[in-house]
């Protein structure tokens, strides 16, 4: 069978196939047992393989230190995961040696294709532990079988190349038999002779080893030499293939840089990291520093440091140090039924551990549970069983613990022995027992015979009273009685006797007797019993013949049937229970015996205690800032014991979290919670206390919120006063609160007097009233209280009081300073003026313009109590003058004079006159324009243009004169002028030209026109564009072509192989104005070579090359093939 090549270095080794495993006969398996490293006991290898052939690559891994199944990953090259890529091509195969403990991962490559050549890599990992591994697969193509000789090989030149040269057919010439030698040749290496060899000696040490095809040897040369690594252009030193990092340490990763300036990126797993208190990035010179701080499992990644278009890789394996048990197991020892709990300690919290049994891993069911809190784990079986007994084990990467578990049957406690019972006939035998498992079973037995359940005979099993009873006993039902509980080794005898009543005779007879002792319970005949608890008062009684019992509550009788309440009589005692008192059974309860001798009595009183009710009715009476004051009615039953106190707890509104306010009883039903958020609704409740116990809580309060009111507002000052009127004004309070300000109610009383009368119903917002229907002629006090949510605020008081009387106040005009001189506007614009004027009464106003009264109805005028307005939406020319406002009370009057002047754009100047040239310059005049624009002109432009290009420019700006001289002519043009107005409204729209115009006359000059002198364009050739090297297909035609620039023009020849191509009709030469192309017809696979084209002419030449490849299609080669 062919098998796998190995590389050069181990040619003479075998690859062996494990000893356990049986190939195909196309198989090889690469590699033998590798160094011991890590996980891997044994590792896949590098190899070589014939393409089409098999191949399969085999890893051992050792799981003895592992807790779980390791993971197996085959990748090709870096990141493809061959996982993904399984079928026919690629398979995979897994086995377990339980003995040893060791995995076998096997992966095969089918009929191995060129692509399947490259690096590959193996990786295992498990929770704590990963290691890793590489290898490289070889492809080679299929070789005939060929001389032993290896220079045969070079004997014929057609394996070099296509282009090699002519086609050595000597190989199909039949051979003679060569004679053998008698002495052996000497067996020499060629190549390593040529590999130590100078290239000048490569033809000499060919030609002595017959060896003809040097361009082969060459080739071969070439891929034996070792490929020196690609030097970085941005790196100077990269990171380290890998790091390794203990959990919890620091790493660092650096790399050094050519250019110290330049930006870096660092990369995990493809996404950039960005710098943190766990990340830390360092720039030193040209070093550049990754650290990572406390690293954990996540932090085992692929990174990269990226600058520019380079990158550099790396891996950073995160190792989990070994997890120690500090505190080990302890041996248990439990009865059945109860919990069990083993409880150890590890080094380190959040640590994995396993539970064994047995040697079967325990797991979370509904019998084991395993907890976790930080160090601590623990086992815990919910109820012992036998079954459970043996050694329980505790495993970590770092070490075990084990601990025995013992488990005993439980011992039943018999409280009450069934009693040997002598009967007569007709009446009724009852065999009890009492043991302290309620849940214990058993069955009765008459002479070693199970006693079945009749019409006579009745079983009974209520809580841990086991009951047999026999109606109307018999002769035959005399005999021994036995109690066997299940699961026990336990048994409870006794004998029923029959008495059967031959000889009459006279009983004794004594008189009833009720020995009852109550002292304990501190009260005469008064039994105190908490609710829920069991009350068994026993009753000594004695009499003969034996008394009638008869227990009543009232005058309701208590019979002896089973149930909560009932009663249980023996010969000499009568035992009175009440399982679980509940307060009904409270009263007075009396026990009556009777026999023929007599009768006796007895009275007690049952008071059953229990917690108290709930408190009712809790409610918020009050709040403040951040206190409120809660009250409540104190419970309707206390339980049969006094109330201590009670118990507070408050809660947010929207919260369950509630909090305690007192740790001590509070014995009053009022109480002031403190410590509370303004502004945050509260729910309170209640518990009540008594000696028994704490109530169930209260109803929840309604939501109250701790609230406060505002400070007293400020500054209460008066603003008007008239005869039944005043208008006050003041600033909000200082300190608002959560609560904010609702309004403000103004009150008014009479100076002396404290009966404060409230102005406004309905508070008000805003910070000014005018309280209206006062007193004419008093004098009044005022103050303002601020409302909210939670009340009224101090009041704020005015100081003096206010006399209700209106005040006379002289007519005045308060005119704003920019009107107090000329108003100036624009044609267009709009005039908006506002002039305040004071005066009690209210004045009359009147606007006057230029004297006259105002009726143009396109200036507005409208007026208040405080000012009047004067507004023009589109300002005229015709708006101007002068306007007079006057206000008037009486006799008693004030004016102001407003001058308003609305302005426009001016006309054009008048008469533009060139009045004198001289030179390059020129003189202009005008007069000023008819139309000023209602305003001062404040300058003109004056532009100039010429009579060629009838181009304006401007020759000065805000020429303040109305004559200017324009300097710097041109000579020998024509000038013309314009002249624009400007005042503050800007230029003119029009514009007025010159009547004349300026002409610059010329003078003698002469020009002396340089001699023309001609370029050389002479040049020796120079190619501006080269040939490019092809690769074209067999039978189709193509061209190669390039450009040359050269003067005279240059001869062109064309040359294959450093041969001139002459009149070959296969090749078209072409030359278009200086691109040169050669046509090639249908090229074969003999026209590929090295292609040249020279130009020259007397000043030099140059050339330029290329290199064409022809291909021939697989199809057509082989058909051809097929034809020879």
């Amino acid at each position: 069978m062919p098998e796998a090549k190995k590389p050069a270095a181990k040619t003479d080794k075998a690859a062996a196939a494990p000893a356990d495993k049986e190939l195909p006969d196309d198989e090889t398996v690469p590699g033998g047992q590798s160094e011991l490293t890590g996980l891997f006991v044994e590792r896949p290898e590098s190899t070589t393989v014939i393409k089409g052939k098999n191949v399969t690559f085999v890893a051992k891994v050792d799981s003895s230190d592992l807790l779980r199944k390791p993971n197996m990953k085959w990748l090709k090259g870096k990141w493809l995961d061959l996982g993904s890529k399984a079928g026919k091509h690629v398979q995979f195969k897994e086995a377990y040696d339980r003995n040893s403990k060791v995995y076998t991962y096997e992966m095969s490559i089918i009929k191995v294709v060129e692509g399947d050549a490259g690096g590959y890599r193996c990786e295992v990992t498990s929770k704590d532990k990963c290691d890793s591994c590489t290898f490289e697969v070889t492809v080679e193509a299929v070789q005939e079988e060929q001389p032993a000789n290896i220079l045969d090989a070079f004997k014929r030149s057609g394996d070099a190349g296509e282009d090699a040269g002519d086609l050595d057919f000597s190989a199909l010439l039949k051979k003679r038999e060569k004679k053998a030698r008698d002495e052996p040749k000497e067996d020499v290496d060629v190549w390593e002779i040529l590999k130590d060899a100078k290239p000048c000696d490569y033809e000499k040490i060919a030609f002595d080893y017959g060896i003809t095809d040097l361009r082969g040897l060459l080739k071969r040369l070439k891929k034996m030499k070792k490929v020196e690594p690609k030097k970085s252009d941005a790196f100077l030193k990269k990171l380290e293939q890998c790091y390794s990092v203990d959990k919890g340490k620091r790493t660092q990763m650096h790399v050094e840089l050519h250019d110290p300036n330049v930006q870096v990126k660092w990369l995990k797993n493809g996404v950039e990291i960005k710098p943190s208190a766990k990340y830390v990035f360092e720039c030193v010179g040209n070093k550049r520093t990754l650290t990572i701080n406390k690293c954990n499992l996540s932090d085992d990644a692929a990174y990269e440091c990226v600058v520019g278009e380079e990158k550099s890789f790396t891996e950073v394996f995160v190792k989990e140090p070994p997890v120690n048990i500090t505190k080990l197991l302890d041996d248990v020892h439990v009865v059945v039924g109860e919990k069990v709990e083993f409880e150890c300690e590890v080094s380190e919290e959040g640590a994995n551990v396993k539970w064994m049994k047995d040697g079967v891993e325990l797991t979370k069911d509904g019998k084991y549970r395993i907890k976790k809190d930080g160090k601590k784990h623990t086992l815990v079986i919910n109820e012992a069983t036998i079954e459970d007994i043996g050694m329980y084990y505790v495993y970590t990467n770092g070490g075990e613990s084990k601990g025995e578990l013992e488990v005993e049957a439980k011992e039943l406690e018999v409280l009450q022995s069934i009693a040997d019972l002598s009967v007569k006939a007709c009446e009724q035998a009852m065999f009890k027992c009492e043991v302290s498992d309620e849940k214990v079973v058993g069955k009765w037995f008459k002479d070693g015979v199970e006693v079945k359940p009749g019409n006579r005979i009745k079983m009974s099993h209520i809580g841990r009273i086991h009951k047999l009873t026999i109606d109307d006993v018999k002769p035959q039902d005399e005999g021994n009685y036995t109690f066997v509980p299940e699961g026990y080794a336990l048994s409870l005898s006794a004998k029923l006797n029959f008495i059967e009543i031959k000889i009459e005779y006279v009983p004794r007879q004594d008189p009833p007797k009720i020995h009852l002792d109550t002292s304990s319970t501190g009260s005469k005949n008064t039994i105190v019993v908490v609710a829920g608890n069991k009350l068994r008062l026993d009753v000594e009684i004695t009499g003969e013949p034996v008394p009638t019992v008869c227990w009543m509550k009232g005058d309701t009788v208590i019979s002896e049937a089973e149930g909560r309440v009932r009663v249980e009589t023996r010969t000499t005692l009568s035992s009175f229970v009440i399982e679980g008192a509940e307060r009904p059974d409270e009263g007075q309860y009396s026990i009556i015996v009777t026999n023929p001798a007599g009768e006796d009595r007895a009275e007690l009183t049952v008071k059953i205690v229990d917690v108290p009710n709930p408190p009712e009715n809790v409610r918020c009476m009050g709040v403040g800032e951040d206190t409120a004051t809660i009250t409540w009615d104190p419970p309707k039953f206390d339980g049969g014991a006094p109330i201590k106190g009670y118990l507070m707890e408050r809660k947010k509104q929207g919260s369950s979290r509630w909090t305690k306010l007192n740790f001590e009883v509070f014995e009053s039903t009022t109480y002031e919670a403190k410590k509370m958020i303004e502004g945050v609704f509260y729910e309170m409740r209640v518990f009540a206390v008594n000696g028994i116990g704490i109530s169930q809580p209260s109803g929840n309060s309604k939501p109250f919120m701790p609230i406060a009111p505002t400070s007293e507002p400020t500054r209460l000052t008066v603003e008007d006063v008239t005869d039944s009127t005043c208008a006050l004004k003041w600033r909000p309070p200082e300190r608002v609160g959560a609560g904010g300000v609702d309004g403000y109610i103004i009150e008014w009383c009479k100076e002396g007097e404290d009966n404060w009368v409230a102005a406004n119903k309905e508070p008000v917002d805003k910070n000014t009233y005018r309280v209206k229907g006062l007193p004419t002629g008093e004098k009044l006090l005022f103050r303002v209280v601020a409302m909210n949510i939670a009340g009224r605020s101090p009041p704020c008081t005015m100081k003096q009081s206010v006399t209700i009387r209106e005040i006379m106040e002289y007519p005045k005009i308060r005119l704003p300073r920019q009107l107090r001189t000329k108003f100036i506007r624009k044609v267009g614009e709009k005039i908006n003026l506002v002039i305040p004027f004071q005066g009690k009464p209210r004045p009359v106003v009147n606007w006057l313009k230029d004297g006259e009264p105002l009726e143009n109805k396109s200036v507005g005028i409208r007026t208040s109590d405080f000012d009047t307005i004067l507004f023009i939406r589109s300002a005229e020319r015709d708006h101007s003058g002068t306007y007079t406002l006057s206000v008037q009370i009486d006799n008693m009057q004030d004016k102001a004079d407003i001058h308003i002047q609305i302005v426009d754009k001016p006309g054009p100047p008048i008469n533009v006159m060139v009045t004198d040239v001289w030179g390059f310059n020129a003189a202009l005049e005008w007069k000023p324009p008819k139309d000023t624009g209602n305003t001062d002109i404040t300058g003109y432009t004056i532009q100039k243009a010429d009579k060629k290009t009838q181009g304006w420019f401007t020759v000065y700006e805000h020429n303040r004169r109305p004559s200017c001289t324009a300097s710097d002519l041109v000579m020998g043009n024509e000038y013309s002028f314009r002249v624009f107005s400007e005042n503050i409204c800007g230029l003119s729209d029009e514009v007025a030209f010159s009547k004349n115009t300026a002409i610059i006359g010329k003078t003698d000059l002469e020009y002396n026109k340089p001699a023309f002198k001609e370029k050389d364009m002479s040049s020796s050739p120079k190619f501006t564009a080269p040939l490019v090297d092809r690769v074209v297909v067999a039978g189709y035609s193509t061209a190669i072509s390039c450009a040359v620039r050269a003067y005279p023009k240059a001869k062109i020849v064309w040359m294959k192989n450093k041969m001139i191509i002459g009149e070959d009709p296969k090749f078209l030469m072409q030359n278009n104005q200086g691109v040169l192309t050669l046509n090639i017809r249908k090229p074969g696979q003999f026209d590929g070579g090295k292609y040249s084209c020279k130009a020259i002419n007397d000043l030099g030449e140059d050339e330029v090359e290329c290199r064409l490849e022809v291909r021939v299609l697989k199809e057509k080669k082989e058909g051809d093939e097929e034809k020879k």
